[in-house]
């Protein structure tokens, strides 16, 4: 695989581990309704598990307030299962043809579980990044040794490098989401 694919490939891979993290975070409760925080609950709804967001509409109705209107009313009690199975320690509200769910404010053991488990999801983010240098580097290892391609050792070493410069570049962004999604929590 020429070194120039190899690098398109790995910067792919970073901006999907990127993605997958900044949509873990949006998860995370802030005290602040968010729609980020259920819809990609699971619920068992038609045979199959689905996100929320596929089975019904979510709003943030105000700052305290997720309201959830089903596409059909019969998945409604499915979709109150997977909240409460979800173990975010919220408690859905039905009136028959749409949720309600309120978020109580944040107590600061629960602020500092949440900061914790952030940082926790930051640190598992990052690993990934690492994890994708390091399968990246190991396919620039390859080529350089194939006797075929006859890559100069200088040019397996640049492309090396500029993966990691690369990977700093992603850790740094990753390091901007986990500190403004802790100072969100802090400051709600």
């Amino acid at each position: 695989m020429p070194l120039t694919q190899i690098q398109k490939t790995a910067e792919a891979d970073f901006h999907k581990a990127a993605t997958h993290l900044s949509s873990e975070l949006a998860g995370v409760r802030t005290g602040r309704a968010s729609t980020g925080l259920v819809e990609f609950i699971k619920v068992e709804a038609y045979g199959a598990e689905s996100d929320i967001k596929s089975l019904a509409m979510i709003h943030a109705q105000d700052a305290t307030t997720l309201l959830i209107k089903p596409f059909d009313q019969g998945t409604i009690q499915a979709i109150i299962k997977g909240i409460e199975k979800a173990g975010l320690g919220l408690r859905p509200m039905s009136d028959g043809k749409a949720i309600r769910i309120s978020l109580p404010a944040l107590s600061g053991d629960r602020r500092k579980d949440l900061i914790t488990s952030v940082k926790k999801m930051g640190e598992e983010g990052k690993v990934r990044l690492r994890n994708i240098r390091r399968d990246a580097n190991k396919h620039i290892d390859t080529a350089g040794k194939d006797k075929k391609l006859a890559i100069p050792e200088d040019v397996t070493k640049k492309a090396g490098e500029k993966l990691q410069d690369m990977l700093k570049k992603f850790e740094a962004d990753a390091d901007k989401m986990i500190a403004a999604k802790v100072k969100e929590i802090e400051t709600v």
